[in-house]
C-alpha cells in the first residue's frame, strides 16, 4: 500500500533524511521509532505529500504521491499531532465539515460520521461541543477525521501524546481495529509499549537513516537479546544448572537464593524441555518466569539514546 523509496530532505548543512526506504502492506501496521530530531515528521511529512523530497518518491496504491499536485492523496488519512478541531462544534459537526472538504456530501457523509463516531467511540457524545471534550476524547475525534474518507493509508504522528490512560487505551483499541479492518497503519509513537502492542514491525530511525528494520523478534536477535527464564524453587542447584544446560539453546545457566535463571533462545519452544530437566535433576518448581526482550533494549543499543530523549 505504501511504498517510498530513497527518500531524502536537507535544509542546508542539515540533512534531515538520508535514503529512507520504507514499504507498508495492506492491513499492516508499522511503527517509526526514532528520538527527537530523527527525520520522523520530516519522513511523514514527504509521504503525505506536505514536503516534497530533494530526491526519492513515494507512491500510495500505486500512484506517485507529491506536494505539487492532489492526485492520489485521497488514498492518505493524516492525522498530526496537533489538535485539527473546532471547539465551537460538536462532533458530528466537525465530522460534517471536513467530510464535505473531502467530497462526501448527502446520506454518504451522514453514514460515515455515524461509522466513525461508532469506531473512535464518541458515538454517545455525538452532539457535545468538542470545547468540553477531554484530552483524550479530542484525540478520538482527530482520528475521526483522518478517517472519514475510507483511507487506504493512515499515518498516525503521536496520536496519545497527553492522554489520560483510559483514552490512551481506547485509542490503541482503535488503531487495533483498524489494522483488522484492512487498513494500512503507520504510527509513530514515543511509548515503546504502544510499538510492542500495535505494530507488526518496526523500523528505527536515527540521524535520518533506517539503522534497522523487523518484527519484534527479528530485531531482538540483531542486536543479540535472549529470553530470560527464572524457575524458582529447591533441591540441587548445581545438578539443575548442569541439567538445564545441556539444553539445546539454552546459552547459560545460573542460580542464586532459590532460583535457576537461564538466558535461552527461544523459550517459549524450549520452556517444556527445560522444565523437565529441572524436575528430572530434583528440583522443586515452585514458580516460572519468562522475560522476553522489549525493543527499548534494541532501540537503546542501536540509536545509544532512550525512546523519549
Amino acid at each position: 500500500m505504501l511504498e517510498a523509496r530513497g527518500l531524502c530532505k536537507s535544509y542546508g548543512d542539515l540533512v534531515a533524511v538520508d535514503g529512507v526506504d520504507l514499504v507498508v502492506a495492506a492491513g499492516e501496521t508499522y511503527g517509526l521509532l526514532g528520538p527527537n530530531g530523527a527525520g520522523k515528521t520530516t519522513t511523514i511529512s514527504m509521504i503525505a505529500g506536505l514536503l516534497e523530497p530533494d530526491a526519492g518518491e513515494v507512491v500510495v496504491d500505486g500512484r506517485q504521491i507529491t506536494a505539487r499536485s492532489p492526485k492520489g492523496k485521497e488514498a492518505i488519512g493524516l492525522v498530526p499531532q496537533e489538535l485539527a478541531i473546532y471547539p465551537d462544534l460538536t462532533a458530528a459537526e466537525n465530522l460534517a465539515f471536513f467530510g464535505r472538504l473531502y467530497g462526501l456530501g448527502g446520506r454518504e457523509l451522514a453514514a460515515r460520521v455515524d461509522q466513525v463516531l461508532e469506531v473512535v467511540g464518541l458515538a454517545d457524545r455525538r452532539d457535545d461541543l468538542t470545547k468540553e471534550f477531554s484530552g483524550g476524547m479530542k484525540r478520538r475525534l482527530n482520528i475521526g477525521l483522518g478517517l472519514l474518507h475510507s483511507p487506504k493509508l493512515l499515518i498516525l504522528d503521536e496520536p496519545t501524546v497527553g492522554v489520560d490512560p483510559q483514552s490512551r487505551n481506547a485509542i490503541l483499541e482503535s488503531v487495533e481495529a483498524l489494522a483488522t479492518g484492512g487498513i494500512a497503519v503507520l504510527y509513530t509513537t514515543h511509548y515503546m509499549e504502544e510499538a510492542e502492542r500495535l505494530c507488526d514491525r518496526v523500523g528505527i530511525i536515527d540521524a535520518g537513516r533506517i539503522v534497522a528494520e523487523g518484527t519484534r523478534r527479528e530485531l531482538v536477535s540483531l542486536v543479540g537479546q535472549r529470553d530470560r527464564v527464572t524457575i524458582g524453587g529447591s533441591g540441587d542447584p548445581m545438578a539443575t544448572v548442569a541439567a538445564v544446560g545441556s539444553v539445546p539453546g539454552v546459552v547459560e545457566v545460573t542460580s542464586s537464593d532459590h532460583t535457576i535463571e537461564a538466558l535461552v533462545e527461544g523459550a517459549s519452544r524450549l520452556l517444556p524441555e527445560i522444565l523437565a530437566k529441572a524436575t528430572a535433576a530434583g528440583w522443586n518448581v515452585t514458580s516460572v518466569q519468562v522475560v522476553e526482550p522489549n525493543l527499548e533494549a534494541v532501540f537503546l543499543h542501536l540509536t545509544g539514546k532512550a525512546l523519549r530523549d
